[in-house]
């Protein structure tokens, strides 16, 4: 079922949320001082591309870095992402066989905000 999901969701929303993320890790590794946003965007976007299956759990030893590097994050692209994640939300929860989907789209609105401290691990 998490294959079918992943296929699904691929189509319909994965890949294109997927660009949004590189797009944003490319930008940031452009400039030296942020290449840690961009390492977090290309994971998110490992995780936007394939998400059934996977999920986001806080890691133990992030620290107080973790939480200005999310700041400044968040000014920068994570509002963005997160927006993208919203509408394309509300638009797959408009059909019935896009509910699962666009549930999962809210799912992935912390990470999207906050990614730095935050590990994407293999459901079992």
């Amino acid at each position: 079922m998490r294959f079918i999901l992943n296929i699904i969701w691929v189509v319909l929303c994965g890949f294109w949320m997927a660009l949004g993320y590189l797009v944003a890790g490319v930008i940031c590794c452009v400039l030296i001082i942020t290449i840690p946003f961009g390492l977090a965007s290309f994971r998110i976007a490992h995780y936007a591309l394939w998400p059934f299956g996977r999920t986001v759990v806080d890691r133990r030893d992030a620290g107080a870095a973790s939480c200005l590097g999310n700041v400044i994050w968040f000014v920068f692209a994570g509002l963005w992402l997160a927006i993208g994640h919203v509408l394309t939300g509300i638009a797959l929860c408009v059909t019935i066989i896009g509910i699962p989907l666009g549930i999962a789209n809210f799912k992935m609105i912390p990470v999207s905000l906050t990614p730095l401290g935050k590990e994407i691990v293999d459901l079992p």
